[in-house]
C-alpha cells in the first residue's frame, strides 16, 4: 500500500491515508487505457449521419426521356444516383458505434488511470471537498491550490458543488459513480477526497456478476 499525505485546500498536511495497491499501483498498459478511451468514445457517437437514397428523395415521379430513340441511356427517374439531384448510392446510414467492453476491461482501465496518475505526482487526497457554492470561489481555491484543470472527486454529488463546478471548462466534479478513464487521463490531474478512497476501491475490485 502507498501512503500519501491527506491535505486541505491551503495545500497543508493535516493527515495520512493508505491507497490499497491493487487499485493504485498496477501496472500500466497503454493499449487498455487505449481501449478503454475509445469504447468510451464511440458510446458518445451519436452515430445519426445519414443521405437520400432515390427512393427518400422527393420528386422523380415521372420518366425524364422516353426509353428509345434519344442516344441516352435508358433512365426512369430524374432522382436516380446517375441524375443531377438524384439520390446517394450507398450513403452513411444512421448507427450504432457502441460495442460491448468486458467490465474486467473497464475496471484494470480505471485502475491503471489512477496508477499513472499516483506515480506522476498528479493524484491528490484532500480531508473534504468543502461543497463550495460560488464558482468564483471555487475557481480561485482550484488555482491557489497549483491546479488549472482537473477531476474532482467525491463520495457523492453535492448539489452545491455541482453548479459551482459547471461553468469551469478545465474541471469535472462527480461522484465515485463518475470516475471514468478519458476524464483522468484529458484532465491529467485528479483531486479525491479521503472518504472517496475506500468507495473508488471497491468500485475498482467489484466482482463481476454471471
Amino acid at each position: 500500500m502507498a501512503t500519501v499525505e491527506v491535505l486541505n485546500w491551503k495545500k497543508a498536511k493535516v493527515g495520512t491515508v493508505e491507497l490499497p495497491a491493487n487499485t493504485f499501483e498496477v501496472e500500466v498498459k497503454p493499449a487498455v487505457l487505449h481501449s478503454v478511451v475509445k469504447w468510451q468514445l464511440d458510446s458518445r457517437r451519436q452515430g445519426t449521419a445519414a443521405t437520400k437514397t432515390k427512393g427518400l428523395v422527393s420528386g422523380g415521379g415521372k420518366k425524364p426521356f422516353k426509353q428509345k430513340g434519344t442516344g441516352n441511356a435508358r433512365q426512369g427517374s430524374t432522382r436516380s444516383p446517375l441524375m443531377p439531384g438524384g439520390g446517394t448510392t450507398f450513403g452513411p446510414e444512421p448507427r450504432d458505434y457502441s460495442f460491448v467492453m468486458p467490465k474486467k476491461v473497464r475496471r484494470l482501465g480505471l485502475k491503471m488511470a489512477l496508477s499513472y496518475l499516483l506515480k506522476e505526482g498528479k493524484l491528490f487526497v484532500i480531508d473534504s471537498m468543502g461543497a463550495e457554492s460560488k464558482t468564483k470561489n471555487l475557481s480561485k481555491q482550484l488555482k491557489d491550490f497549483g491546479i488549472n484543470k482537473a477531476v474532482l472527486i467525491d463520495v457523492k454529488t453535492e448539489d452545491k458543488m455541482k453548479r459551482a463546478s459547471r461553468n469551469l471548462q478545465t474541471y469535472r466534479y462527480y461522484g465515485v459513480e463518475g470516475l471514468n478513464v478519458f476524464d483522468l487521463l484529458k484532465y491529467d490531474t485528479v483531486v479525491i477526497t479521503k472518504d472517496s478512497v475506500a468507495n473508488i476501491a471497491d468500485r475498482c475490485s467489484a466482482e463481476v456478476k454471471r
